[in-house]
């Protein structure tokens, strides 16, 4: 397993790098810096003030080599966008925003708390209510519950989240004022109210196609022959379903659930933005509005990060739910 463990770690650096190359080119080889910097200043910035901040901001540099230098120095090559590109990504420099000139670290540790805040509930509640669910409907297959649940589920999957979050602040918040409609306060005595709403709207957004990917799961399973042993020796229906079915069907489900994990730090793009809560998610909406490359450039960094550590993670979770897994 320690061998398998260091050629997947080795596959996802390579696959990290491959990650940076892309967004080099797509920040730094495609994207003029005059452009950036007069997104960053104004379309009526004078070029001096332009020229000033393409200096200020590293961007002066050439892209890969620096014709500057002796083509024997090491500066040819360290002297450019490319490498500093890698450097600071690698070594987490994340360096200062394109907007304000603001640390992007400091955003990034400012802004995990409230994401984690929001995510770590929403992905609990939906998990425990997906499941359940769908053992509920697993055990009652073929009938009409089963069916009725089926259609909620595809009505729930036809609406756009967007509706879920409009509809929700208006019937909730406004009408009926149980919750905010936006706002955060981090202090634990009322953090729950401003995170109610949009937790309860997360699942009921996500909750219909968790139910069919589980569903169809179970009721794979309930067609095995160890189910058929367990009916046979007297176990009953719930007892198979809980200790035998949901047992032996966790390695795709929890396939589902690791891959989520990392994500988890990234927040939620549209319940953060509408809700105010000033999080991960919120501050990638930001970055994409105000044209700020360089912290747009690190969330979609580090959501590879955590998409390919995500993966190694799933792999050792399968020797752990299933013993007849090895990594060889």
């Amino acid at each position: 397993m320690a061998a398998y463990l260091v050629r997947r770690v080795a596959y996802g650096f390579l696959t990290v790098l491959g990650v940076l190359m892309l967004l080099f080119i797509l920040f730094f080889a495609v994207t003029d810096p005059q452009d950036i910097a007069r997104k960053a200043l104004g379309e009526r910035a004078p070029p001096d003030a332009v020229q000033q901040w393409i200096v200020n901001h590293g961007y002066d540099k050439p892209l890969v080599v620096n014709t500057q230098h002796d083509a024997v120095s090491a500066a040819r090559y360290t002297d450019t966008l490319l490498f500093d590109h890698y450097r600071s990504m690698l070594t987490f420099d994340f360096g200062r925003s394109d907007a304000d000139d603001a640390p992007i670290s400091a955003r990034l540790l400012t802004g995990v708390g409230p994401s984690l805040s929001l995510t770590v509930p929403l992905f609990t509640l939906g998990l425990v209510v997906g499941l359940a669910l769908a053992l509920f409907v697993a055990f009652f297959r073929e009938t009409y519950i089963d069916r009725a649940v089926l259609v909620a589920c595809m009505l729930a999957m036809s609406v756009a989240g967007l509706l879920y979050i409009i509809g929700g602040q208006y019937l909730v918040g406004m009408l009926l004022r149980w919750f905010p409609i936006s706002g955060f306060d981090p202090d634990p005595s009322v953090v729950a109210r401003f995170l109610a709403l949009p937790v309860l709207l997360g699942v009921l957004t996500g909750f219909g196609g968790d139910v069919r990917f589980y569903r169809t799961i179970f009721i794979e399973e309930t067609g095995r022959d160890y189910v058929r042993t367990a009916r046979a020796k007297g176990c009953g229906d719930m007892r198979v379903m809980v200790r035998h079915v949901l047992r032996n069907a966790l390695i795709p489900v929890l396939t589902n659930i690791v891959m989520a994990i990392p994500f988890l730090f990234t927040g939620v793009l549209l319940l953060e933005s509408f809700f105010g809560i000033p999080g991960l998610g919120a501050l990638t909406v930001e970055a994409i509005q105000g044209n700020d490359f360089s912290t747009l450039r690190t969330m979609v960094y580090i959501g590879a990060l955590l998409f390919i550590v995500g993966q190694i993670m799933t792999d050792v979770s399968y020797t752990i739910v299933d013993p007849r897994v090895r990594l060889k």
